[in-house]
């Protein structure tokens, strides 16, 4: 789990979960201040201290952290916060629905984004994960999730938003929770970012790109992938081949159309993955016959040129990968500045 603490420009701080800095970037470039940030994973933690030497970057365990005195670890009072941001892989709470409250998700990594939230008592908190956090456990997880933020004194919003509606080239859906503090609903307002205008496509950001560290096919899939044409996969090119390619994939169900799937520079690009070449969710470049290269995956996730990531290339991929796209981050955390404005 990745934690950050950011402020609005004078005012109090934000934690929130950065991993490769996606979402603090994002945040950051709202108008926030970064006062600190929680991040395990010692290549992300190195990612972070070399583009914001700044960061207080605290490359830790949540676990080790959440247990002590947070306002005393932060410089804060308790109430102070402007925002606490992150988010967190969430298992199968054990007593999911028997409305146990912070008890419920003990043993998860959410257990630790809520101790958090109960000690700092933060005016706003933002809370991202993936879509389908909505059906896991039959829909158990995010229930009790939901129930532990309002036993907190939350009063929460939610939205599935996708990164393709605000200026980034990928159709990635991320599940928004927002939650307002019980005492300030009458004094705050945020809203839900408008989706923009214009939807960019791989033209769009794949133009003069740097040069970049990336893997590459095998000669044998490569080959194959030169049959592909831009925007098609399996189903593109002629039968035997791919019969011969995909095995067993060949009669599973379904249209499979992630196997062999060549992106076309007229079209967004599929969500960016943490591997650059799985079998049945390739992400073929629209104009070569390779993966897309890390710094190609860091456009589409709309992370600027500059900003450098750490580690092997695998690990570097799974930071990208990882990632919340700055520029979703960035509409939705321009909302929650706009709101604490009103304070």
């Amino acid at each position: 789990m990745r934690l950050c603490i950011t402020r609005p420009c004078g005012l109090p701080a934000n934690p929130s979960l950065p991993g490769a800095g996606g979402l603090a970037l994002g945040i950051e470039k709202a108008g926030f201040n970064t006062l600190a940030l929680i991040e395990f994973d010692k290549d992300a933690a190195a990612t972070l201290k070399t583009n914001r030497p700044k960061w207080n970057v605290i490359c830790d365990d949540i676990a080790n952290v959440s247990p002590q005195d947070l306002t005393a670890l932060f410089g804060l009072e308790v109430g102070e916060l402007e925002l606490l941001s992150g988010g967190a892989p969430c298992q199968s709470f054990s007593y999911a629905g028997k409305r146990l409250g912070l008890e419920d998700a003990r043993g998860t990594l959410f257990y630790h984004f809520a101790v958090f939230l109960e000690k700092l008592r933060p005016k706003t908190f933002l809370f991202e994960n993936v879509r389908g956090l909505l059906t896991h456990n039959r829909g158990n997880t995010y229930e009790t999730i939901l129930e532990i933020f309002t036993q907190a004194g939350y009063t929460i919003q939610k939205q599935v938003l996708n990164a393709w509606d605000y200026g980034v080239a990928q159709k990635r859906e991320r599940l928004i929770t927002i939650g307002i503090r019980n005492d300030l609903t009458d004094k705050i307002k945020i809203e839900f970012p408008t989706p923009h205008e214009y939807k960019p496509v791989l033209r769009d950001v794949l133009h003069d790109v740097p040069e970049s560290d990336g893997t590459q096919y095998s000669e044998y899939k490569r080959k194959i992938f030169e049959l592909v044409p831009p925007g098609g996969c399996w189903r593109d090119i002629p039968a035997d081949i791919a019969k011969e390619y995909m095995k067993s994939c060949w009669n599973m169900g379904g249209g499979r159309t992630g196997i062999l799937r060549r992106l076309s520079l007229d079209e967004p690009s599929l969500a960016v993955l943490t591997s650059p070449s799985q079998k049945q969710t390739d992400r073929c470049h629209p104009l070569e016959a390779r993966p897309f290269n890390i710094r190609e995956n860091a456009r589409v996730q709309s992370f600027p040129d500059e900003w450098k990531f750490c580690g092997s290339v695998s690990s570097q991929y799974k930071q990208v990968g990882n990632a919340v796209p700055v520029l979703l981050a960035y509409d939705i955390a321009k909302e929650i500045y706009r709101g604490l404005e009103q304070l």
